[in-house]
């Protein structure tokens, strides 16, 4: 393909196409070598989360307790909770809370076209 006689906007549109066809390949190819990594895992009696130790990351989160009195010397200084704010679209394991550095399946999401509101989650609160 020669494409030193495309006009401008011709390969812009090239570019665009290429560019989705990139990370529909790229997609597929994850979800590839997700089943084949959950298979695995399967083979093995365990699930894929267990073998990540991405367990602890999916059971609730415990009701807090009444506060009890306690002496102010074992005070202990602890990071406020990270609250999930969007989930992953295949697999809600996995979250990000809008702070710091977006990860790359919200990257690939925005460049699609699509809405970062349809990736939003119900709050649920992960120990930070």
């Amino acid at each position: 393909m020669d494409i030193s006689s495309l006009s401008l906007t011709e390969l812009r549109r090239l570019q665009t196409k290429v560019e989705a066809e990139i990370r529909r390949r790229s997609d597929t190819a994850k979800k590839d070598l997700l089943k084949r990594m959950q298979k695995l895992a399967a083979e093995h009696g365990m699930s894929l989360n267990e073998v990540l130790g991405q367990e602890a990351a999916e059971k609730p989160v415990a009701a807090p307790k009444k506060a009890v009195a306690k002496p102010a010397a074992k005070k202990a200084a602890a990071k406020p909770a990270s609250v999930i704010k969007f989930r992953h679209p295949e697999n809600p394991a996995i979250g990000w809370t809008g702070h710091g550095r977006k990860p790359q399946w919200v990257i690939d999401w925005l460049a699609q076209g699509k809405p970062l509101d349809e990736l939003r989650a119900e709050a649920t609160v992960t120990a930070a």
